[in-house]
């Protein structure tokens, strides 16, 4: 039987990165299926934001190639500015515009980067608010919304891009402990719609119900990856269980 080609969206070689003397990426190695959801984790300081920012291009790389969609960065027909209307990033901070409604935050990049029709393109916000259970808020502006929400907001802000991947930079990390669910529920459903994500998070009880593939990172390299079922419950590296015991798990 001949072998199902693999659909790779997002192929990452021998990535690195240094900012003076401090290496923070250090030969990194990944390969993203389409469809599937790559949860990133590991201590702080071992390069998962970093690794996420040269994906999206906020970062130069000083070695190794990152290949999108079969385009590698850097060459002759590739174009940071036409592949992040592709590359959906979601940060640790909100970023919506604190003078916009919610529905200006989310039809800018449409309306401006992609030259949609304003009408077809908040057709598509409003759904999406409605998915996320924020259509109600549509003409209210951030400073009325919770945490949780305009975290919310920024997701939905990305998706209505229409992304081919998406990337979350601990989306959580400043959110109140009752915030932190709401958001996280948004994401498994983007997952489980058969999104491509990369996911940096601390929240391991997330990570394994939402991850396809596990990566732990640590000093800047690769020290374990797997199926996310493998990696949780029987991890191979003494490191990986070291840093797995930390957290309590129900």
């Amino acid at each position: 039987m001949t072998a199902q080609k693999r659909d790779v969206i997002l192929d990452i070689k021998g990535l690195r990165k240094s900012y003076g003397d401090k290496i923070v990426l250090n030969g990194v190695d990944i390969c993203v299926e389409r469809g599937e959801a790559v949860v990133i984790i590991g201590p702080s300081g071992c390069g998962k934001t970093t690794l996420l920012r040269c994906v999206n291009g906020l970062e130069t790389h000083q070695g190794g190639t990152i290949t999108i969609d079969g385009r590698e960065a850097g060459s002759k027909n590739f174009d940071w500015i036409l592949v992040r209307q592709k590359v959906g990033m979601v940060f640790q901070s909100y970023d919506l515009f604190p003078h916009m409604t919610v529905l200006e935050n989310i039809l800018l990049g449409p309306l401006r980067a992609q030259k949609r029709t304003r009408e077809e393109a908040s057709g598509q916000a409003i759904r999406l608010l409605e998915r996320v259970g924020l259509a109600d808020r549509v003409n209210d502006f951030p400073r009325q919304l919770s945490g949780g929400q305009r975290q919310r907001i920024a997701i939905v802000r990305a998706l209505c891009m229409n992304p081919d991947i998406m990337l979350f930079d601990e989306v959580t990390a400043s959110l109140d402990p009752e915030m932190v669910r709401e958001v996280l529920d948004v994401i498994l459903g983007v997952a489980r719609q058969g999104m491509t994500m990369m996911i940096v998070t601390h929240e391991m009880g997330f990570a394994r119900v939402a991850a396809d593939k596990v990566i732990f990172m640590e000093g800047g390299v690769i020290a374990e990856e797997g199926p996310a079922k493998e990696f949780f419950t029987l991890p191979k590296t003494e490191r990986a269980r070291r840093f797995l015991n930390t957290f309590y798990f129900e």
